[in-house]
């Protein structure tokens, strides 16, 4: 029978859609080291530095001690919540100014979870095409239909909400903020102005946008000024903010009622005690600080022609965005290809990350060498 499962994985090698993982020597701020080679993190999440930073770990240890545990040994709902998990909980609740918040152990499981569940037998949920994989998987899970409309197309998703919205009890809109394989960023004004005129509930996944966006860090939401406007505001912990985890933030009703349906949270062993002290830390001590270092590395960003600090680069076929990996390997800076079913079949891709140490000749030379050699 594995026979079965050898020829699927030949057939990846042949389409060049093969993945394997890669074992790094290690990473310091913005570089990592691969092979014996010091080489430019172009395909990193930590937007702001402080995920592998040593001074930030040795300040943070400092300042916890021996308070916290690398363990929490229950789910949530058993004997998993301490005093910490409620403080951060309750700290992003009033940073966004919401009634409630429950923590997920990441992105994924934000996604799923809440996809899952939140449309029950009658129930609907409207998506962006290009949303991530996880909110796709959600869908999948959960007992109502969902219908997924062309990227940020608004005159597409308005014309779905004419003709379905009426044939259903509950109807869910969901979106990304920033996309995470195109850098661009939704219509969200446009987003709330469709919830309210077809009585639906908005939920924004902030992840990529979380610790970036907005005077505070909060997000595109916050940038706008329509946080209030959001039903549910998802973010992550794992990508600006150095850490893991994730947060959805709402009113009670949602939050309690993710609370005893959301299995990946039900279900799901609590992060580790010093994991969420961490997280609660960046947010209160670090995070306030970055606001000039943040608009630096968006205008960078905007430089080189994303709406945001992820930088899209088109290749085309997948054996081609290897090769161009490769090539930029071999000139100092480490990217990995982005391909099928990632994105869409002809449209494999570099993505480039901006970091707030990257400097704008480092990713216009990336991006320069790259287009040279397509």
């Amino acid at each position: 029978m594995l026979e079965n499962y050898t020829e699927l994985l030949e057939n990846l090698k042949s389409h060049s859609h093969f993945r394997d993982i890669k074992d790094f020597d290690g990473k310091n701020e913005k570089y990592i080291y691969y092979n014996g080679k010091k080489l430019l993190n172009l395909s990193s999440n930590n937007y702001l530095g402080f995920a592998d930073n040593a001074k930030i770990t040795e300040e943070f240890l400092n300042f916890v001690g021996s308070k916290y545990t690398f363990g929490s040994a229950s789910a949530r709902l058993l004997t998993g919540t301490l005093p910490v998990y409620k403080e951060l909980e309750e700290l992003i609740t009033a940073m966004f100014r919401k009634e409630k918040t429950l923590l997920f152990n990441s992105g994924y499981h934000a996604n799923v979870g809440i996809n899952s569940s939140i449309a029950g037998k009658g129930d609907v949920i409207f998506s962006d095409k290009l949303n991530h994989a996880s909110i796709i998987d959600g869908m999948r899970l959960s007992e109502g239909k969902f219908f997924r409309y062309p990227h940020n197309n608004m005159k597409a998703l308005e014309k779905l909400l004419i003709r379905e919205r009426k044939n259903f009890n509950n109807a869910v809109i969901v979106s990304e903020s920033v996309f995470s394989m195109d850098g661009d960023i939704a219509n969200l004004q446009k987003l709330v102005e469709l919830k309210e005129k077809y009585n639906c509930i908005l939920i924004l996944d902030e992840a990529h946008a979380f610790g970036v966006f907005g005077k505070k860090g909060l997000g595109v939401a916050e940038a706008l000024g329509i946080t209030d406007k959001v039903d549910l505001i998802v973010g992550t912990f794992g990508k600006a903010i150095g850490s893991m985890g994730a947060f959805a933030t709402g009113s009670r009703t949602l939050i309690e009622y993710l609370t005893n349906k959301a299995r990946s949270f039900i279900f799901s062993t609590a992060l580790p005690p010093i994991n969420i002290a961490f997280s609660k830390w960046i947010i209160e001590n670090k995070l306030p600080n970055t606001y000039e270092k943040r608009m630096n590395m968006l205008s960078i960003g905007k430089k080189a022609g994303s709406d945001s600090h992820i930088i899209p680069v088109i290749i085309g076929g997948n054996k081609e965005t290897v090769d161009i990996c490769d090539i930029l390997f071999h000139n100092g800076f480490f990217t990995l290809p982005i391909r099928p079913p990632t994105v869409p079949e002809g449209t494999s891709r570099l993505r480039l990350s901006l970091t707030t140490d990257i400097t704008e000749k480092e990713i216009f030379d990336a991006i320069s060498l790259a287009k040279q050699t397509k």
